[in-house]
C-alpha cells in the first residue's frame, strides 16, 4: 500500500468521524456519510497523482472547516450568558464523570 493510500485511508477516516459527530448517524442524515463514502470509493482509482493529492487536501479542509464551525458555535453558546445552559452543564458534567469512568444519576421529573 502506497504512502498516497495510507494518507488517503487516514483523511477518510477524520472526515467520517466528523461527519459523524457533528452531523449525526440518525438515518435522516445518512445521506451524508454515504456520499462522503461513494466520492472516495469513487476517486480511488485515480491514476494522476496530482490529481489524488488535490483531493486529498480538499477533505482535510473540508473536516478542517467542519470542526471548526462546530467548535466555533460551541464557543459561541458558552460566551451567551442570556441561554439557559442546564442542558450544556449536564453534558460537560457527564462527559467529565464518564472520563474517569462514573456515570450521572438520572434525577427525577415529576
Amino acid at each position: 500500500m502506497g504512502s498516497e493510500a495510507l494518507q488517503a485511508a487516514k483523511v477518510y477516516r477524520h472526515l467520517l468521524k466528523a461527519v459523524k459527530r457533528h452531523i449525526g448517524k440518525e438515518e435522516t442524515k445518512k445521506h451524508f456519510a454515504e456520499y462522503v463514502t461513494e466520492e472516495f470509493r469513487k476517486n480511488c482509482v485515480l491514476s494522476d497523482p496530482s490529481s489524488i493529492q488535490q483531493k486529498i487536501k480538499l477533505a482535510k479542509d473540508y473536516t478542517y472547516l467542519l470542526n471548526s464551525v462546530h467548535h466555533h458555535m460551541d464557543l459561541l453558546f458558552s460566551y451567551n450568558i442570556a441561554v439557559d445552559r442546564t442542558e450544556e452543564m449536564k453534558r460537560v458534567l457527564g462527559k467529565s464523570a464518564s472520563s474517569v469512568g462514573l456515570r450521572l444519576p438520572e434525577v427525577y421529573q415529576p
